[in-house]
């Protein structure tokens, strides 16, 4: 047996003793490049795959390897580039995507892009709110298993609930939590990318345009925690799955900690392919259901306190009574009734919060809306 044989041998015998992800995550793409007495030279593609590679799996490869050389092999991982790139990156999966874009959806996501992009895309600067902290998240019977999972998968990332999905309406909170674990483990230093899933689409897209795929990999696949944010806006898109997918395998391997929001229970997700929804389910699913009148009344409590805001207990009511659909919902009322007050320079009365209630429900001339920040930096002028 020639050593081109037993690798062959040893890949096929490792493709059925590893499950798909890792197998197709690591060793998919690996090939024989050379062999030397009982030293083994196989190929990867970059440097990522080559230590994943040699810190993580080299005990199993070597294992199986030397079983079938029938000596005690050493194994050696390299970079290699294939001799027709063009040709390689044509049967990459990834590429896949360009067909399923027409040409105003990749113009579009083109156009977003900042020129200038770096050679090599590091993570990218925090777009995380350094608002939606847990100290800030008003918690309720309600909500109190998703915050609860939340923190506790803050305090031990990869080792707590992994993946953690939480799911409900627009405006219950998702994205506060989301957010606030990505935060409270950027405080302690670990690599964080928060990312919605039309991001993720669009930075993949980048990445096939600029043939820069491995660079993309590396990025989502070099983080302590990924935070994704409308996971269910990934149905339907083929290729962004299954790059998803290879992207999830490939974290979850290595105890690497993966938050997912969506506006419904992963069951539902129908779009998505079952082997997604498969890896959704296997983790912690939690849902934020719609909040209770009380917690709408401490919400509005705890606005009133960080904006030195006076609002009596009925006009708190009112308005709790009013936004009982959503989070969002709610600070456009608080907002709209502040503005009545301040722009007329009168107390917040349950007659001035009703008139500003309705008197801002109509659309601006120009669209413009104002947030709290905006109306006390005025009218203080």
């Amino acid at each position: 047996m020639n050593a081109q044989d037993a690798w062959r041998i040893a890949y096929n015998q490792l493709e059925l003793q590893l499950d798909r992800g890792t197998f197709d995550t690591w060793l998919r793409e690996a090939v024989f490049l050379n062999q030397d007495a009982n030293r083994f030279v196989i190929g990867t593609r970059n440097t990522y795959m080559r230590d994943m590679l040699q810190h993580r799996l080299y005990r199993t490869v070597w294992r199986v390897l030397s079983d079938v050389w029938g000596e005690t092999v050493e194994i050696a991982f390299e970079v290699y580039q294939k001799p027709a790139p063009s040709t390689d990156v044509d049967d990459m999966p990834l590429f896949k995507l360009i067909a399923e874009q027409n040409e105003a959806e990749i113009k579009a996501t083109t156009s977003r892009k900042h020129a200038g992009r770096p050679e090599r895309p590091a993570l990218p600067e925090s777009e995380l709110n350094a608002r939606l902290t847990f100290d800030r998240y008003l918690v309720s019977n309600a909500n109190r298993l998703a915050y609860e999972a939340a923190r506790a998968v803050a305090e031990q990332p990869g080792r707590n609930y992994n993946p953690l999905l939480i799911h409900g309406d627009v405006g219950m909170g998702k994205t506060h939590l989301l957010q606030a674990i990505g935060l409270a483990c950027q405080a302690k230093a670990m690599r964080v990318i928060y990312v919605t899933s039309e991001a993720f689409t669009n930075d993949l897209v980048d990445s096939i345009r600029q043939r820069t795929t491995a660079m993309f990999r590396e990025k989502y696949r070099s983080v302590d925690v990924l935070l994704v944010d409308d996971v269910q806006f990934m149905g339907g898109k083929e290729s962004t799955q299954e790059e998803f997918f290879h992207t999830f395998n490939a974290l979850h391997t290595f105890n690497k900690q993966i938050v997912l929001v969506s506006d419904r229970h992963p069951s539902e997700l129908l779009t998505l392919e079952p082997r997604l929804r498969s890896r959704f389910e296997g983790g912690l699913v939690v849902d934020l259901p719609t909040l209770t009148f009380e917690t709408r009344v401490a919400i509005l409590q705890m606005w009133c306190a960080e904006h030195e805001v006076l609002m009596g207990q009925d006009v708190i009511e009112l308005m709790a009574a009013r936004g009982k659909n959503n989070i969002r919902e709610l600070e456009g009322l608080f907002t709209k009734v502040i503005a009545e007050a301040k722009f007329n320079r009168t107390p917040i009365t349950l007659d001035v919060a009703a008139i500003g209630m309705h008197r801002f429900e109509s659309p601006r001339p120009h669209g413009r809306t104002f947030k709290i920040s905006d109306i006390l930096r005025i009218t203080a002028q």
